[in-house]
């Protein structure tokens, strides 16, 4: 009896996790023999599942199929398209069914062998495929981001390789991961001769107390080892080694020995890294000291590539983590190329390594048939858990297992666990929807807010109902896997976060969603995000979330949360003396130099070297100021740490850290006299060099068309007030905001002031904001002070206070002295500093793949804009304000949603900020604190408006 097509292909709805496969192993090291089968295949796409195979067999005649590169997803080489969703599956809730739309690839390529027995090794495929070699089938496997292997034999020549992917099978419901859904052999496929040494796992521990090392490498057969650097020469591998001292492995100092081990002819390389990793008094530690995560969650992501990811990349993003101060990696929501974490063991990050599982897309339904709790897919959960711990089981930068995401609860979890730490008794376990923490080791939680964590710092959690469950968790550590989503502009709050982690043991930091955005690169949007190729069902730009751009430029959010986290504190004052606090875990302060710079008005007066005593870790030590030459204007020294020599990670000179004091004030300017406010021929007034029409509107100031300055509230929401919960957005477009009328009360000219009175509300309501301003003349310029007076209910926030105004195009250069070089908000500013910057126009502003409320400087004392002949505007305030300048208006950037869609137009759109609404990360995360809510009281500002000369 012949087989039937729908028998054939039943494995795509099979709730096993694959067949045909070789055990799992940990991951072959780098030199060891191999034929890499990258690059270019031959490739066809179905709609459907096709009923027949024979184009695994070798005549078959593949030469109208099209040439495609391995490793890649078809979706972005113009095969379908990619599609983005969140928690919702993009088919049928109906396990473990799919559409009979799967789209499906077939590959094909030739290759000649060195060897006649070896194995084959695919290290991603998504999401569900069978392979065939020389027309016989080796097997089937699932597990889009895990390794699978298949033991071939091999004909000296032209063998021929084929390989069926299908989009959709039983196991998409395993990997619901807030991602694009892409499909493809997306990485490494290679041959690797057959192994003499099939397995190994390195054990290699730390002593605090002594500093020796103990290593034990477990093999599957008998082998020798040699670690030249350790005196270990041909030695038995199994047998337990007490060396040293050691240099313990860390994040910040990821010490590798490397070593070599032997059996028969074979010889394989391994790199140590000793460290122990233990739950102690309730507190996570690392080679005897607690651990502190500066952390970030990191899927893969090129914005041309997808989840192929080159290994430039990787390295690229790990430098850049370091650079910014991360020292921890959560590898959501899955396990990474095995290349990344050979560099976080090179270079030193922390890892929470994920399994290959979330079944989110069963919330919607109330969890039901949800494969966390349902004993059909135990296996395929199990599988996934054994092939990662078994690939990665070698890597000292990987300190903790997590068993997934998002996936509910259920048996299979537990399974997971038991088996993991049967296996792996020497790594914590993690997984965050075990609230109870019934199998898992520590306590972790998603977007809890400032006010909870600070109560489970204090270990006064609300209480489980079960009692003993209750006490269990307490004594628990606690993480915070995901928190402070990074999405648009945010996020804020940060410092809030950072001070409970540093005040409470239990609380262990956290991993800030997240690293990248992921937009795909695309030519009218400049960069895609979901509904932008027609998906029926989406999450719009919930999937643009990340510390980065999609081309890897930090975003603001990542340059304050370098500051928020920098591993070196420096604050006090000068007359008691500078604090230097190391905050590192396990180096002291040997490899940084403290330069000091003093500037007045933002110009450099003089720059030294800091004399600082090296700090142990957790040390504080207190030097005095260096001594610092009179100033005229207001004065700030800087401190800055950085490094005394080249880092793999990063050059001297790169700074890890740095404090700012002030040594001078400025000196309150006394308004100056004078002219008093003047009648013009065409009904209008002029005060100083300012004109102004019949209505009191501002028109020209010296040669300068302007218009305005009026009151304004509005800014373009970010991501954080309109996504979440309870958008912010809404209540504000319901008040009418975004529509403001402006009604002139009143005005008059006497006690040598302009005065202009205005109601400023929105149609619909009697609330209002009475707006007066008070124009007087100051020598060659003219000062306005405004007055604020809010009438009516303003239950809610306002988004901003402030004054717009517009300015001719060829204004194209800002120039200011206040904090900078990049924006601010009241809940995340700490990354600025005082001093003077110049900018363009252009560069002004933030590109966030969702155009959104940007480019706010923040603490502002005084600003010019000016042309290419130096000709302008001089904005100086009363106090600080803040101030953003772009080529659109406020409402076209409300209204644009991608970036190309802001087209410059011919003015130069001037805000005068006397406050912003806080950032927060609401998008999926707290909403604004109550510090940093803007409410509409009666407030006043004071400007200097001065024109200024050519210089040609």
């Amino acid at each position: 009896m012949s087989e039937s097509p729908a028998s054939r292909q039943a494995y795509v709805e099979s709730f096993l996790p694959g067949s045909g496969r070789r055990e799992p192993r940990a991951s072959p090291p780098v030199g060891v023999p191999r034929v890499e089968l990258n690059g270019s295949w031959r490739f066809r796409l179905s709609p459907h599942v096709p009923h027949e195979d024979d184009f695994a067999q070798q005549g078959f005649d593949d030469s109208r199929w099209e040439e495609f590169t391995v490793p890649a997803h078809w979706q972005l080489h113009g095969y379908g398209d990619p599609a983005y969703t969140n928690i919702a599956y993009p088919f049928d809730v109906d396990p473990p069914h799919v559409p009979y739309e799967n789209p499906t690839g077939d590959y094909r390529r030739t290759f000649d062998a060195p060897f006649e027995q070896g194995v084959l090794r695919f290290e991603g495929v998504d999401a569900c495929f069978k392979v065939w070699l020389n027309g016989e089938e080796l097997g089937w496997s699932t597990g889009s981001r895990l390794p699978v292997e298949f033991d071939v034999a091999l004909r000296p020549d032209r063998n021929v390789l084929a390989v069926r992917v299908h989009q959709w099978s039983a196991a998409s419901y395993l990997e619901d991961q807030d991602m694009w859904w892409l499909s493809g052999i997306f990485r490494d496929v290679s041959l690797l001769p057959r192994p003499v040494l099939g397995d190994h796992f390195v054990y290699a521990g730390f002593d605090h107390l002594t500093g020796t090392g103990t290593l034990r490498v477990e093999t599957d057969v008998p082998a020798r080892l040699t670690v030249p650097e350790l005196g270990l020469v041909d030695v038995p591998a199994d047998a337990a080694h007490s060396v040293g001292p050691v240099e313990p492995w860390s994040a910040e100092t990821p010490r590798l020995y490397h070593g070599e081990l032997t059996a028969g002819d074979e010889r394989i390389a391994v790199r140590i890294g000793f460290r122990t990793v233990v739950i102690e008094d309730g507190v996570l530690k690392a080679n005897g000291r607690r651990l502190l995560f500066r952390g970030v969650n990191r899927h893969e992501f090129h914005p041309e590539q997808g989840r192929a990811v080159p290994y430039e990349t990787m390295r690229e993003d790990v430098l850049l983590m370091k650079r910014h101060n991360i020292d921890a990696v959560r590898t959501s929501h899955y396990p990474p190329h095995p290349a990344f974490l050979d560099l976080c063991d090179e270079l030193g990050l922390w890892v929470i390594d994920e399994c290959d599982l979330e079944t989110h897309g069963f919330e919607p339904v109330g969890w039901r048939n949800n494969p966390s709790a349902d004993p059909r897919w135990r296996e395929a959960c199990l599988d996934r858990m054994r092939r990662m711990v078994e690939r990665d089981k070698n890597h000292p930068s990987v300190i903790m297992w997590s068993l997934g995401n998002e996936a509910g609860t259920g048996d299979n979890l537990r399974a997971m666990a038991e088996w993991t730490h049967d296996r792996d008794p020497s790594r914590p376990i993690h997984y965050e929807g075990d609230w109870t923490s019934d199998y898992v080791d520590v306590y972790s939680r998603m977007y809890a807010d400032v006010a909870e964590v600070e109560r489970i710092g204090r270990h006064a959690e609300d209480p489980l109902d079960d009692a003993d469950a209750d006490a269990h968790r307490r004594q628990l550590p606690f993480i915070l896997c995901e928190y402070a989503h990074a999405m648009g502009n945010g996020p804020g709050g940060l410092s809030e976060y950072q001070e409970l982690f540093e005040r409470y043991p239990r609380c262990q930091g956290g991993f800030v969603w997240e690293w990248i955005d992921h937009g795909l690169a695309h030519p009218e949007h400049g960069y895609a995000y979901g509904g932008d190729y027609g998906e029926p069902l989406h999450d719009g730009n919930f999937v643009t979330d990340g510390l980065v751009f999609p081309d890897r430029t930090p975003s603001p959010g990542l340059v304050e949360y370098k500051k928020v986290i920098e591993p070196v504190r420096i604050d006090g004052d000068l007359s008691g003396g500078l604090r230097i606090t190391n905050l590192h875990g396990w180096r002291d302060l040997s490899h940084l130099v403290f330069e000091w710079a003093l500037e007045s008005e933002g110009e450099s007066m003089a720059e030294g070297i800091l004399d600082v005593p090296v700090a142990a870790p957790g040390e504080t030590v207190t030097v005095p100021a260096p001594a610092l030459p009179p100033t005229a204007g207001e004065s700030w020294l800087t401190v800055g740490a950085v490094l005394a020599k080249d880092e793999p990670w990063a050059d001297a000179g790169h700074e890890v850290a740095w404090g700012q004091f002030s040594v001078r004030q400025a000196t309150p300017v006394p308004p100056l006299a004078g002219a008093d406010p003047a009648l013009r021929p065409d009904a209008g007034f002029s005060v100083g060099p300012a004109v102004f029409d019949a209505t009191g509107q501002l028109v020209r100031l010296g040669d300068l068309d302007i218009e305005g300055p009026r009151l304004d509230v509005w800014r373009a929401p970010t991501d954080n007030d309109r996504s979440g919960y309870e958008p912010i957005e809404r209540a504000w477009r319901s008040m009418g905001l975004h529509r403001l009328r402006h009604r002139v009360i009143a005005v008059s000219h006497d006690s040598g002031e302009l005065l202009v009175r205005t109601r400023v509300g929105v149609a619909g309501h009697d609330r209002a904001l009475f707006a007066d301003y008070h124009w007087m003349s100051e020598e060659d310029a003219v000062r306005l002070i405004l007055r604020v007076t809010p009438h009516g209910d303003w239950a809610h926030p306002l988004p901003r206070l402030g004054l717009r105004m517009e300015l001719p195009g060829r204004l194209g250069s800002v120039r200011w002295f206040g904090l900078g070089p990049g924006e601010a908000y009241p809940d995340s500013r700490r990354a600025g500093r005082v001093s003077q910057f110049t900018r363009t126009v252009e560069e002004m502003q933030t590109p966030y793949v969702f155009p959104q409320e940007n480019g706010h400087r923040a603490d502002v004392r005084w600003a010019e804009l000016t042309g290419p002949d130096g000709s302008g505007l001089r904005v100086r305030g009363q106090g600080l304000f803040g101030l953003t300048v772009r080529r659109w208006t406020n409402e076209a950037l409300d209204a644009a949603r991608h970036l190309p869609d802001l087209v410059p137009g011919e003015a130069v759109h001037l805000g005068l900020d006397l406050a912003q609404h806080g950032l927060g990360s609401a998008s999926c995360g707290p909403g604004v604190l109550s510090a940093y809510e803007l409410r509409a009281e009666s407030a006043e500002a004071g400007f200097v408006f001065s024109p200024l000369p050519s210089h040609q």
